[in-house]
């Protein structure tokens, strides 16, 4: 087996490669259920008819996909524009004093349980390979030149977003007015239990721990938001 073959029949592939786009999906998802389902069942316990629930739903859904968008677009740029500053000073510091550069990657390697001389042999034919990339993972912690995606994360949380937002609707479309918050609340902790299985198994993390993790968060959002349209709706 040659060494190419080698290296291939050796990759392997980590879930932590999915942190980035699964994150931005999960979190957009369970709000769009969470936020979407807790107002229609607000609305519902304040004695409103269907058309005014879906109404107030389908302006839930727009404001909120676009609030998500917005959000993660402005956050991950920030975190892009924080990678990019970083890595233009540490070009600057190559070219001031390269030998100093590489006499800090040493002593990380030190650091993390090397010996001295083995250190300063990494540092340097890691540094002849590509100093930027090295320094950049090893000295700033990043995965890469680049590792935050502002477009990426924006349009998965907008497009999670709609769709976790859509399920209760559909529900509500659908139920019988006199039962609209038993049907809405018992499909949407089904889909958010859905949601954290899936969640779980995508990521490596324990199922049953992650279904229960957004179920019971989603199920206490409802409720109080329930209580305080009972509560309104009284009042009005």
């Amino acid at each position: 087996m040659n060494r190419a073959v080698a290296l291939r029949a050796h990759a392997e592939r980590h879930r932590t490669d999915r942190i980035g786009w699964l994150r931005a999906t999960v979190l957009g998802a369970n709000d769009g259920i969470v936020s979407t389902a807790s107002l229609v069942i607000g609305v519902a316990a304040a004695g409103s008819g269907t058309g005014n629930i879906l109404l107030v739903g389908v302006a839930g859904l727009v404001a909120g996909a676009m609030s998500m968008a917005a959000g993660e677009y402005v956050s991950v740029h920030s975190q892009a524009d924080t990678e990019a500053a970083d890595l233009s000073r540490e070009r600057a510091e190559f070219k001031a004093d390269p030998q100093a550069e590489q006499r800090e990657l040493a002593g990380i390697y030190v650091g993390r349980g090397l010996q001295p001389d083995l250190a300063r042999q990494v540092a340097m034919q890691l540094m002849a390979h590509d100093a930027l990339i090295t320094h950049a993972r090893d000295e700033l912690g990043m995965g890469g030149p680049m590792n935050a995606q502002p477009v990426q994360a924006a349009l998965a949380s907008a497009a999670s977003f709609a769709v976790g937002a859509a399920l209760p609707l559909a529900v509500t479309a659908l139920a019988p007015a006199e039962a609209q918050i038993t049907w809405v609340s018992a499909a949407s902790l089904s889909f958010l239990a859905v949601l954290g299985v899936v969640a779980a198994k995508v990521g490596g993390a324990p199922v049953a721990a992650g279904a229960w993790r957004v179920t019971f968060w989603g199920a206490l959002a409802m409720a109080v938001t329930a209580g305080a349209g009972a509560l309104f709706g009284a009042v009005a």
